[in-house]
């Protein structure tokens, strides 16, 4: 019922949104004498913003074709080169191939899709061999393939790493730090041959309760029934995965929109200010932003709701109780991958010192083999995007993989 009642208000906005393009199209043109009238160009970004007021759940493209290497421009391939019901390994291929480390970068299931990170693999790209979880729509995944919860998001990571093979490096960020965890100790309890060179965590709730946000709150606060039954509905009938039960996109947008609502409105209305006073570099910025974090995509159920009881709830990661398929997870074992860990200062999602928390856990790792990062003045998405992330973050993590090669 929930999904079926925002379905019909999407519709219903549907071509109200279209309208408003229309018109945005028409106060633009460059009318005799009124084209620059404050009241025109008003009017215009109102439409603007109400035109681009709603939510896709289309998965946006990566729209990476080149990367600049040494001055010169170098094409780059998308491809898939290994399927999971839910999800599609990824891989950046470059036209003229380098001997260079490996990456496999393990983005968040979570309500944003995988291209959230396209900062990240566009700064990694030049000088890495770059793969992706590119993680599917849960609302197009047909119930045919059965559930899908955190044990097969760990499984599909020792999956792609054994694809990949040995001496890679795995890059999880945020969410995913906990099942890569997981899975590159059991891999070492395993003597896998397979094992990664280096495991790089980004802002990862390995251990919630170092310093509880107010999302690990939130999640503590109320029981998983009443996440079951407040949060978790089925999609749609008209959609490939009818009837299978999700966490809907819509909702952890709102979510999120909530942690910080009056940021988001003082961002819109400085993006309504900017198309007024015709900065249009300022509002495409802005309007580029928002178009990828307003693309949303459903969780799993299984998934989302066993985050939520052994990531926040049971802290079974840190208390030493996490299981993957009854197989005891021991990152005490992990001895041959190399570790490290970044934080950001102001990070309200995960905070600083929760990532911090796997260099305990891993006692198996040569202290030689760590080192912990944390940036001064960013966020959450500071840690994985943006200047800071590119000019002072990024410098470190090349260097620690390359010092692990």
């Amino acid at each position: 019922m929930l999904y079926d009642t925002y379905q019909v208000h999407s519709d219903v906005l549907a071509p109200i949104r279209l309208a408003a393009e229309y018109f945005r199209g028409v106060l633009t043109q460059p009318w005799p004498l009124i084209a620059n009238a404050p009241f025109v160009r008003g009017a215009a970004a109102a439409m603007e913003l109400l035109s681009n007021a709603g939510i896709s759940h289309d998965r946006p493209d990566f729209g990476i074709s080149s990367v600049a290497i040494d001055g010169e421009e170098v094409a780059v391939v998308e491809e898939a080169v290994a399927s999971h019901p839910f999800c599609n390994l990824l891989h950046f291929r470059k036209e003229r191939s380098r001997d260079e480390p490996t990456v496999l970068v393990v983005a968040p299931l979570s309500g944003h899709f995988p291209t959230l990170l396209r900062g990240t693999v566009k700064t990694l790209l030049p000088e890495h061999n770059v793969y992706i979880t590119d993680w599917i729509n849960a609302r197009n995944v047909p119930l045919l393939y059965g559930r899908f919860d955190l044990d097969d998001f760990a499984e599909a990571v020792m999956r792609f790493v054994r694809l990949l093979g040995p001496n890679i490096h795995v890059m999880a960020v945020c969410q995913p730090s906990v099942p890569v965890m997981a899975a590159v100790s059991l891999l070492a309890a395993a003597g896998d041959p397979c094992q990664p060179a280096s495991m790089i965590l980004m802002g990862g709730p390995i251990d919630p309760r170092a310093n509880p946000t107010e999302v690990n709150r939130f999640a503590m606060a109320r029981s998983l029934e009443w996440f079951d039954r407040t949060v978790v509905t089925t999609v749609p009938a008209r959609y490939p995965g009818a009837f299978r039960r999700v966490y809907p996109g819509f909702l952890q947008l709102a979510g999120f929109l909530s942690l910080n609502f009056g940021r988001h409105v003082s961002a819109h209305w400085s993006m309504f200010n900017d198309l007024v006073k015709g900065d249009g570099e300022s509002a495409a910025a802005t309007r580029a932003f928002y178009k990828e974090y307003s693309s949303v995509m459903d969780l799993p159920a299984d998934f989302y709701l066993q985050t939520i009881k052994r990531v926040f709830q049971d802290h079974d990661l840190p208390r030493g109780c996490f299981r993957v398929r009854d197989n005891l997870v021991e990152p005490a074992a992990i001895e041959r991958t190399a570790l490290m860990t970044v934080e950001g200062e102001r990070d309200d999602i995960c905070a600083v010192g929760q990532t911090v928390a796997a260099h305990t856990l891993c006692s198996g790792i040569p202290q030689e083999n760590k080192a912990h990062h944390l940036q001064r003045q960013v966020g959450h998405y500071g840690v994985f995007h943006g200047r800071r992330w590119q000019s002072e973050i990024y410098p470190k993590v090349k260097a620690f993989i390359r010092a692990h090669d």
